[in-house]
């Protein structure tokens, strides 16, 4: 069972560890990591969800993303996913911090309130060589930049939605 340090709204940590079900089904507030894989060509790396996850299925998203364990800081949660759902290892000086993020969602009774950095990896990869970990990730691929903007702004059904994380990272790929 994964467990997940609390914080408040703006990410500071109250003592409190709780099963990631529980924090879920209260709507407590965690901690989560994002991270944006971006190659020399300014395509980005997108991973399609697994059949089997419970949020998302089948949708595509962020290049890595997971919640900070409990005991865990945001730079070994976004190592210790790179390399469990692609494969990737990636050194901490790689990240590049773009922005912050405070969301609050709810569905179906899943509570999702998070506090999450955004960061930028800047690596060609092959993805033929990526292991992707089955339970989380059905496919992974490569999309340019001005695509996948397009694709965002054309509301398609097929990515999960980030607006406001979308907006950091065309800001900041200057697309």
């Amino acid at each position: 069972m994964e467990y997940l340090d609390i914080c408040d709204n703006q990410g500071k940590l109250t003592g409190e560890k709780k099963a990631k079900k529980e924090a879920h089904e209260k709507g407590l507030w965690h901690r989560s990591v994002h991270v944006w894989i971006v190659n020399s060509e300014n395509e980005v790396l997108l991973q399609k969800r697994s059949p089997l996850v419970d949020n998302h299925p089948n949708e595509w998203d962020i290049s890595v993303a997971g919640h900070v364990s409990a005991g865990e800081d945001y730079i070994g949660s976004a190592l210790r996913e790179a390399e469990e759902e692609i494969g990737l290892k990636i050194e901490p000086e790689e990240l590049i911090q773009i922005g912050e993020l405070t969301r609050m969602s709810e569905r179906e009774g899943y509570i999702n309130n998070e506090v999450n950095p955004i960061y930028i990896v800047r690596k060609n990869l092959n993805v033929d060589k990526l292991k992707k970990q089955y339970e989380e990730v059905s496919e992974v691929k490569f999309i340019p930049c001005k695509k996948l903007r397009d694709l965002i702004e054309s509301e398609d059904s097929s990515f999960v939605s980030h607006s406001e994380e979308y907006k950091l990272l065309f800001r900041y790929l200057n697309e």
